[in-house]
């Protein structure tokens, strides 16, 4: 009977096993990132949908557009007061990118997209009384656990991390504030609209927030664009949510990105649905 030789297979295993201890992939490939997009526009006091097109029910890190809840909730526990008040110095602790090192109020705050301030308004809030603000206002999946063994809730869940939202949760949530259906105080809602930044786009009257970031992990180099918020012309109120994630890598932060093609593309897209 003829011999296998054994010496092709033996040698086949060798590879397989210095390529599992040098952490060499030894599957194929997982399929390419795939790029989201969404606009979504509805009347703000019906509800109707006035516009909607690409993935809008899939949940992501709402990055800074949490910081429209937030000032929600800031206003409501008293932790803010007026449109400039408080006024926070920076601290080295806050190891914050160049352009936040300075004293910012809420107005800078929103305009600017300060991190360093929303930490602060949470740590003063204290992670009970967090967390209860965020499921009473049902806002996304209202996981503020943060992420996984890093105890950091408080300070990064909004940030590419445990708390998630869908386009169409932003806007059921930003028809929730208008109508002032969120159980907080009449001077929360006042102030809220006071403090977010203010565009004109063909005859709209736009405020909103933008969000950016990058996704997941060292697998994930997706870039996360959000612009949300309300317009008004006339007699007609609308809400939106436009979402935009790619695999491209971009020095110019996507969100005031997704802002300014909005804006630009708003007028004729409340036309398309008449």
């Amino acid at each position: 009977m003829r011999q296998i030789d054994h010496r092709p297979f033996v040698f086949a295993l060798v590879l397989y096993l210095l390529a599992w201890l040098l952490g060499f992939p030894m599957r194929a490939q997982s399929a390419p990132l795939k790029e989201v997009e969404c606009t979504l526009i509805l009347d703000a006091a019906s509800g109707e949908t006035l516009y909607r097109q690409g993935v809008c029910d899939q949940r992501f890190s709402p990055a800074s557009t949490f910081k429209v809840p937030l000032a929600l909730i800031g206003y409501d526990a008293g932790i803010l007061s007026d449109e400039h008040t408080p006024s926070w110095d920076y601290k080295p602790e806050f190891k914050a990118v160049k352009r936040d090192q300075k004293t910012v109020d809420p107005t800078i705050w929103e305009k600017d997209s300060v991190l360093w301030f929303s930490r602060e308004i949470t740590r003063r809030l204290g992670s009970e009384r967090f967390a209860g603000y965020v499921s009473k206002f049902d806002y996304g999946n209202t996981d503020v656990s943060g992420n996984a063994g890093k105890n950091d809730g408080l300070t990064r869940s909004w940030v590419n991390s445990s708390l998630k939202i869908s386009p169409v949760e932003q806007v059921d949530f930003l028809r929730r504030l208008l109508a002032r259906k969120l159980l907080v105080s009449d001077k929360a809602y006042s102030m809220t609209e006071a403090i977010l930044p203010t565009f004109q786009a063909g005859g709209w009257t736009v405020q909103g927030k933008t969000g950016t970031t990058r996704l997941g992990d060292s697998g994930d180099k997706r870039s996360l664009g959000w612009f949300v918020g309300w317009a008004n012309k006339d007699t007609r109120n609308i809400v939106f949510a436009r979402l935009v994630i790619d695999t491209k890598r971009s020095d110019t932060p996507k969100g005031p990105q997704t802002r300014a093609i909005f804006l630009k593309e708003l007028p004729n897209l409340i036309n398309k649905s008449k």
